[in-house]
């Protein structure tokens, strides 16, 4: 059951990635198409300081990246899931937050590798991976059985300024 789960995670974090992936593959043509410049234009342009904040993580053995991040002022660990709409928490790690869902919280629908399952929809004030902070954050709860891991979704991810996953590498920007 553990490699089902595992197999389809990674089918869904492929899922997320290929999509960037094929447009980086076209621009790079593109760029090659290019008829060739003169040696003046060819030098490297100055780049601009920028006053924004990137962090770069690099990823796992398996390809995964897992980042530490704070809510609220308080630690969890998150594995980066483009394919997660929002973010998701273990109810083992909200309870540590001060999330506690009653029965009846759970109103929302999810499909996971075992099938759909009731999530608990909760707004995070603050969420912040080294020093990338995003206010007002959706996120669900989920089930301890149903997820593994806390999952660092799109409802984090689309809010920071630029994120760019390559060559197991995973560039925030804000």
């Amino acid at each position: 059951m553990k490699q089902i789960l595992a197999f389809a995670f990674v089918a869904m974090v492929i899922a997320g990635i290929m999509p960037r992936v094929m447009n980086r593959v076209g621009e790079d043509q593109a760029v090659a198409a290019q008829p060739t410049r003169s040696v003046e234009s060819a030098r490297p342009q100055p780049q601009q300081v920028s006053n924004y904040r990137t962090v770069t993580v690099q990823s796992d053995r398996q390809g995964h990246f897992q980042v530490e991040g704070s809510v609220d002022g308080r630690r969890l660990d998150f594995m980066v899931d483009t394919g997660a709409t929002v973010v998701a928490l273990r109810e083992r790690d909200a309870g540590k937050l001060g999330i506690f869902p009653s029965p009846r919280d759970y109103t929302g629908l999810t499909a996971t590798a075992n099938g759909t399952i009731k999530v608990a929809p909760v707004r995070l004030s603050s969420l912040e991976i080294n020093g990338i902070r995003v206010y007002d954050v959706s996120a669900i709860v989920i089930p301890d059985h149903a997820l593994s891991v806390n999952l660092l979704g799109m409802s984090f991810l689309a809010r920071v300024r630029r994120f760019e996953m390559a060559n197991g590498r995973l560039v925030m920007e804000q």
